[in-house]
């Protein structure tokens, strides 16, 4: 008879080998949409392999003709991060396959004008990041933080003062930003999960951070490792100072229209979810028309966006064929105008707070699988 142990053994090493298969794939796939997107097809596909040390995360093989990852980086970290780090090894590979740049090191200048072109991260250091967070914008943050604090407030008058004077504050250094110093650097951020369809109230809420929250939101290709199968995700890019505040409002809203949700199903004793996405949908637009007026008002008196052209070219080299898709059709029933009446008393609470390993997150997480659950 077999051991129990040597069997169970067996069965992990077989998962684990068919996990690694998959992900080699997923990695093979996405080698070829770059170099077709990127490259033109210049390039031969390569031998792809994985190998222990998370150091280096990355390294393009010329004599073996291998590009190497990490298998940290790959099973651990977003799948957007891992495409980062593949994109860069790809690049190594042009500049010496294709440019034939023999007798220049590793990180020279074709390297550096080939990943400047085509917005690849050009860094040796590892993750791909952003530059070092600019002092005077990590003040406003935390003034902007100090403001969404005190829109906890249980009385509504203060709570919306505070969300008002937030979003003049963050228009307002956006501006001095923009016209001063130009970008400072960066990053894009994946929000959510790998899916192959959104709901409305999920698409305005991408709208919302992208209109009003100095963010490019992009609903992004993506691979989900745990179902070994393509969709999309939520992408944002921005400065890391913007980002964070972004990351910190599409959690508080996704958890926010869950909660108004069970409130309002409890309330009208209404059996099932056959009314949520449009009471949902119509909390997304009810918050979004709350933040138009805001931003009137912040016009009128004289804080005007013009928009970010950097950052726009940035997004336009990471993405290069960006098409617009349509917008959400919703059916504006009784439960949706219940759901944007409730969106418009929203007001933003728990500002974000410093990491000590790193920089700031957001006090309030994802929904859990629970929460979303009861509702």
């Amino acid at each position: 008879m077999r051991d129990p142990a040597e069997a169970a053994r067996e069965v992990h090493a077989r998962v684990q080998r068919d996990l690694e298969n998959a992900l080699l794939r997923e990695l093979a796939s996405e080698w070829g949409r770059q170099n077709t997107r990127l490259f033109d097809g210049a390039l031969r596909p390569p031998t792809l392999t994985l190998h222990d040390s998370d150091s280096p995360l990355g390294q393009w093989q010329p004599t073996e003709r291998r590009i190497r990852l990490s298998r940290g980086l790959v099973h651990r970290q977003p799948w957007g991060v891992v495409i980062e780090v593949l994109k860069h090894e790809m690049a190594h590979q042009y500049v010496h396959e294709h440019l034939r740049c023999l007798d220049e090191t590793a990180h020279g200048p074709s390297f550096r004008t080939l990943c400047a072109e085509l917005g690849i991260d050009a860094s040796a250091a590892g993750l791909p990041s952003a530059a070092d967070t600019d002092p005077a914008k990590e003040k406003a943050l935390r003034k902007v933080q100090r403001l969404l604090a005190l829109a906890e407030s249980d009385n509504p008058h203060e709570a919306e003062a505070a969300l008002n004077a937030a979003h003049r504050l963050m228009r307002a250094h956006n501006i001095a930003w923009h016209a001063t110093a130009g970008t400072n650097g960066y990053a894009f951020r994946h929000l959510g999960s790998v899916k192959r369809r959104f709901s409305a109230h999920e698409k305005i809420l991408g709208g919302i951070l992208g209109q009003h929250f100095f963010v490019t939101a992009i609903w992004a290709l993506a691979y989900d490792r745990e179902s070994d199968r393509r969709g999309r995700v939520l992408e944002i890019c921005g400065s890391p100072e913007n980002l964070d505040i972004a990351e910190h409002v599409y959690h508080f809203l996704e958890g926010a229209a869950e909660r108004a949700w069970r409130t309002h199903r409890q309330r009208h004793r209404i059996h099932g979810n056959a009314q949520r996405r449009t009471f949902m949908a119509g909390l997304m637009v009810g918050f979004h028309e709350k933040l138009e007026a805001e931003a009137t008002v912040c016009e009128e008196t004289g804080l005007v966006w013009q928009g970010d052209a950097d950052l726009d070219h940035w997004v336009s080299r990471r993405h290069r064929r960006l098409v617009s898709g349509r917008g959400p059709r919703v059916r504006t029933d009784e439960a949706w105008q219940q759901g944007r009446a409730e969106g418009r008393k929203l007001a933003l609470h728990r500002g974000v707070r410093h990491d000590p390993n790193g920089g700031p997150r957001a006090l309030t997480g994802p929904v859990s699988p629970s929460e979303r659950a009861k509702g």
